[in-house]
């Protein structure tokens, strides 16, 4: 009888373990699930509700509405430019300062270290940043997309803590063989930091696609350095305006917005907006996994 108990702990265990598997997955892709319907159900039909994995009634009107306008185009690509520069520079310099501060060498490596973990906690606020901005003469210019956000303390201690996980062994050998810092860093650090630096990218590359508020202050005068997010929600406020304003739902862009709903407009948004992100993820998602694990915890 014990031995038959034995036997079916396993087996207990793989179902409850299967079942809270799939309920974690149902739970997780749901939202999007239904996102997706409601982006491809027409507008008037989506008020009356109840749409959850499959639309009712099968449209592309969202999706027309969101690429009528040609400058969206123009704006996927300025989010493209301004995602993979600023990425690559943050990973450069925020990686560079890191292991700075990781060498034990470094006698001002404290204090450099609270100064810059002070910033996660006070800012001068929205005014003053303004204008800095203005004077630093960064208003309608496309760095004001990649300067102000190329250190991030957060991420600086991330990678500084994955840094002093490594093997000391590995820096003094490259010295006895006469490697620089430089050398050091680009020839044996860089390569090791492969799982922490895919973790931050991911970071950087996600906050800058989905910013939008920067180009709302500081770049809104100037059509050719709109980028996607800040497009997609001027439509989805047109689509809200319209949607309650009948002379406008009847001329100009309300004409186009007039077949979809805030509902419709906004999942449709939702689902552009989010694509690149989910094309990208998987090709990380190791890296994100292992640099979380070792980045986050030193022995």
């Amino acid at each position: 009888m014990r031995t038959r108990t034995l036997r079916l702990e396993p087996v207990v265990f793989h179902l409850f373990n299967a079942t809270v598997m799939l309920a974690l997955a149902v739970v997780t892709l749901y939202p999007f699930l239904n996102t997706l319907a409601v982006s491809f159900n027409a507008g008037n039909d989506t008020i009356r509700g109840g749409i959850y994995l499959w639309p009712r009634i099968w449209t592309d009107q969202n999706y027309r509405a969101v690429f009528a306008g040609g400058t969206i185009y123009h704006a996927f690509w300025v989010s493209v430019a301004r995602t993979v520069i600023a990425t690559l520079l943050s990973l450069f310099l925020t990686s560079m300062l890191a292991y700075a501060v990781s060498r034990k060498e470094y006698v001002f490596r404290k204090p450099v270290t609270i100064l810059i973990v002070l910033t996660m906690y006070f800012n001068a606020g929205l005014i003053p940043t303004y204008f800095l901005i203005k004077d630093l003469h960064l208003l309608n210019n496309f760095l004001v997309y990649i300067i102000p956000g190329l250190i991030s303390a957060f991420n600086m201690i991330v990678i500084r803590t994955y840094m002093q996980t490594l093997p000391e062994g590995l820096i003094e050998s490259a010295k006895v063989d006469g490697a620089g810092d430089f050398r050091t860093f680009f020839s044996i650090i860089l390569p090791l930091c492969q799982p922490v630096l895919a973790t931050v990218a991911l970071f950087v590359a996600v906050g800058q696609w989905n910013s939008w508020f920067d180009t709302f202050l500081y770049a809104s005068s100037k059509q050719n350095l709109s980028t996607l997010q800040y497009e997609l929600m001027k439509l989805l406020s047109s689509a809200s305006f319209s949607n309650t304003n009948p002379a406008v739902a009847n001329s100009g862009a309300g004409a186009t917005l007039q077949m979809v709903t805030p509902i419709s407009i906004r999942a449709a948004i939702t689902i552009v907006a989010s694509v690149p992100i989910l094309v990208v993820y998987p090709f990380l998602q190791k890296y994100f996994v292992h640099g979380m694990q070792l980045g986050s915890v030193k022995e």
